[in-house]
């Protein structure tokens, strides 16, 4: 017994530059993390406004959300709406991008970078107030419209059936992250491939389908999670244009949008927890769908 304790006093001896390196991490993941997931899972089940104590309602939250809540079916089928536009919009495009910028080109650096700054400003509310100001009815895409083609363009904020786009065409220009992960992906695809195609008889188009498609399918697989996971969490883009309101007619009512206005406008903070864990869920089966999904159309460099 007493050769056991040495032998853990020295296991522990030897461990402890490792755990105490690590200790501010788990300390800040306990605190910051586990402790509010925790909390926020017990409040789903009441009804508490951060005010008085919370009273205990059960599935009361999740059963309103579903039978009595028609603005939170409506946030629900926005967020399907732009989740299912912009992320593979934006995947299309940052593809098409990062294979213009795979070319050998003057200046290319340059030209990755600018190409990689919408990404970095795309999510500020700087830029969410100047797209709002540009697609207004006054903006500068309604006057260039009218004065190249002479007509009326809609006022697409303003009206319910274009507004949610304008949050997709924002979107798909933030396309840099995916860009550069894509042209990571270019870089490793061998040479030899395209040259032995070539030889074969094998065009451009078909090179594309036959050879970087597949090759990309890992990339992909990846880009389209992060992605799909970013989509679902949308808040500023909606909130700055719709002024917080979501907008006309709840066009633009996002669900993280949504949840913020119950949880900090109306302070019905136990029906937000309960729609930040449904939230949870729906991203975790959608992420699961795709992994199981990935079986059949990733492929990896040892042909699995």
């Amino acid at each position: 017994m007493s050769m056991k304790r040495g032998a853990f006093r020295r296991h522990a001896a030897d461990n402890a530059a490792g755990y105490l390196f690590l200790a501010p991490w788990l300390i800040g993941f306990c605190a910051l993390t586990l402790y509010p997931m925790i909390q926020s899972l017990y409040y789903s089940f009441t009804q508490f406004n951060m005010i008085s104590e919370p009273v205990w309602l059960g599935l009361g939250n999740y059963i309103k959300m579903f039978t009595g809540d028609q603005t939170y079916m409506k946030s629900l089928e926005v967020t399907f709406k732009y989740v299912f536009l912009a992320v593979p919009l934006k995947l299309v495009f940052a593809l098409l991008v990062a294979g213009i910028m795979n070319q050998r080109l003057r200046f290319i650096g340059f030209y990755r970078t600018v190409y990689y700054i919408p990404t970095l400003l795309g999510g500020s509310v700087a830029i969410a107030m100047l797209w709002k100001r540009l697609f207004s009815s006054d903006g500068v895409v309604n006057s260039i419209l009218h004065s190249l083609f002479g007509v009326t363009p809609p006022a697409w904020i303003a009206n319910p059936k274009y507004a949610l786009y304008t949050l997709v065409l924002l979107t798909v220009w933030q396309f840099g992250s995916s860009m550069i992960i894509f042209l990571a992906g270019l870089k490793q695809i061998p040479d030899e491939y395209y040259e032995a195609a070539s030889v074969d008889g094998a065009g451009k188009i078909v090179q594309f389908f036959k050879i970087t498609i597949p090759s990309l399918t890992p990339v992909i697989l990846f880009n389209l999670v992060m992605q799909m996971i970013s989509a679902f969490q949308a808040f500023t883009q909606a909130f700055i244009v719709s002024g917080g309101k979501g907008g006309p007619l709840n066009s633009t009512m996002f669900y993280t949008l949504y949840l913020y206005t119950k949880g900090f406008y109306y302070f019905e903070m136990g029906y937000a927890s309960a729609m930040a864990w449904v939230l949870l869920i729906i991203i975790a089966v959608f992420t699961a769908i795709i992994f199981r999904s990935s079986n059949s159309w990733v492929t990896y460099g040892s042909g699995e």
